[in-house]
């Protein structure tokens, strides 16, 4: 045959869907477009050095994968492959995604090498694959705050700015910025940053039609701490604006029928900025205690976040409730040969250490019990002392004991608590670990706020 090296592939193989594909399988090929290609990376390792780039590819029916080359494949591949071009692609091996650098939803990444077979479909009936999505609620981002996990989003546009101009820290370019501002059912608000040719095209049709209050839905957005919380578009964001989705249908009439007469409030509002703690209002996702002692594997695969209101039922009086710190760096130090403390952290002795609180404490509400681990700053909010101030009670001797005193006051009162729930192994046992990130008093207008939400809530249902 004279047929071009695509046809023939076409017609003497059969072409597999991605979701089919595991690293244990022998030959296949499939039909994919390129809907993202990276650049060319250089790397230095202790092997050598090297070039890397990846692809991302999408088959007829949405499903996704990244594909990796290196070096020899890297240069071999990296002209063939283009943007929105179809292409056979066989002889690839597959091995589990590293999740840390995971960007679509798949549990496999490919690795194309010099030997693979990439062929571009060039008379073939081209198909648009569709795009798809796995929303998150607006009112559930905060669990996703400066996490590496991209996420999509769906919602109704109420507002959208005009262009920014935003100098780029690392080269001084100005680069094209415009934000828009979302709301769904959940009756928050978040704000998308829409960057680069996203902000000047796709971002000026929706100033044009944002008195017609439009959907959108957008996929890979990273999820930032501006404002509490805040989106921003990369290089692979999709953004469709009116998707043809049942999402899409359920949304808009929500916001026909009673959405756009609702007073709506930013995800962000009521909540402190932190890197790290999963921060968000202490009155969104709420759980009661039964959902970590009925749920004994959550938080296997990360931590995740919840706020509980609960109280205080007991502090064990004999448990090792701190250890000496290093007054510099906050780690633990260890008695020196002749006096002081010795710091491994900041590799020096001090005269003088200070006492930090780690501690178990039982926490009640109307559905069960449960232990939460506290550290320094949340364990002062729940004791109402330092842990200094409380071992110098401890070792004060007198007819009322102010130790246990202290302990008993802080029992029975209620808190909000922001928690992070994880697996720890003991005595190779899985175990369930409730880590105490914040405690806040509770705000009986808030409260009274969210009981009242609930309250409709269950009437509507009904």
């Amino acid at each position: 045959g004279n047929a071009a090296p695509a046809a023939r592939m076409a017609m003497t193989r059969r072409v597999h869907p991605l979701v089919s594909l595991n690293p244990y399988q022998g030959s296949w090929t499939i039909k994919v477009r390129v809907t993202n290609k990276g650049v060319m990376r250089t790397y230095k390792n202790a092997r050598g050095e090297g070039c890397v780039f990846n692809v991302e590819l999408t088959d007829e029916e949405g499903t996704q994968i990244q594909a990796t080359m290196f070096n020899a494949a890297a240069k071999k591949f990296y002209d063939i492959f283009h943007t929105g071009k179809v292409y056979y692609i066989s002889r690839g091996s597959l091995k589990l995604a590293n999740k840390q650098f995971k960007t679509v939803q798949n549990d496999y990444e490919m690795t194309i090498n010099e030997n693979s077979d990439v062929e571009e479909a060039r008379n073939e009936e081209m198909f648009v694959p569709e795009t798809k999505f796995n929303f998150v609620p607006i009112d559930e981002l905060g669990a996703y705050v400066n996490q590496k996990e991209l996420i999509d989003v769906i919602g109704i546009v109420q507002s959208v700015s005009p262009t920014m101009s935003i100098r780029r820290r690392n080269d001084n370019e100005m680069i094209p910025k415009r934000d828009i501002t979302l709301a769904d059912e959940s009756k928050k608000t978040v704000v998308v940053s829409l960057w680069n040719d996203l902000a000047t095209g796709l971002g000026q049709e929706l100033l044009d039609m944002a008195d017609k209050h439009p959907v959108v839905a957008i996929k890979s957005l990273k999820v930032g701490d501006f404002q509490g919380v805040s989106l921003s578009t990369i290089s692979r964001s999709n953004v469709v604006i009116n998707p043809d989705s049942p999402e899409a249908t359920k949304l808009k009439s929500w916001y026909d029928s009673e959405g756009k007469e609702s007073s709506m409030s930013a995800i962000g509002s009521g909540m402190s900025p932190s890197a790290n703690n999963g921060s968000r209002s202490m009155y969104s996702d709420r759980v009661c205690l039964s959902h970590f002692t009925s749920n004994p594997s959550l938080g296997e695969e990360k931590p995740v976040f919840f706020n509980t209101r609960a109280y205080i039922s007991f502090i064990k009086p004999d448990q090792t409730m701190w250890y000496r710190a290093c007054k510099t760096c906050n780690k633990k130090v260890t008695e020196a040969m002749d006096s002081g403390y010795w710091c491994e952290g900041c590799q020096k002795k001090d005269e003088e250490c200070s006492l930090r609180y780690i501690m178990a404490v039982k926490v009640s509400d109307s559905t069960g019990e449960t232990w939460f681990s506290a550290f320094n700053d949340e364990a002062e909010k729940i004791i109402g002392c330092s842990a200094d101030e409380l071992n110098k009670l401890k070792s004060e001797e007198g007819e009322v004991n102010e130790f246990q005193t202290k302990l008993k006051e802080a029992t029975w009162s209620a808190h909000l608590f922001r928690v992070s729930v994880s697996q720890q192994e003991y005595n190779s046992e899985k175990r369930q670990r409730i880590t105490v990130k914040g405690v806040s008093p509770i705000d009986f207008a808030a409260e009274t706020r969210l009981l009242l939400q609930d309250i409709s809530k269950n009437k509507t249902s009904q």
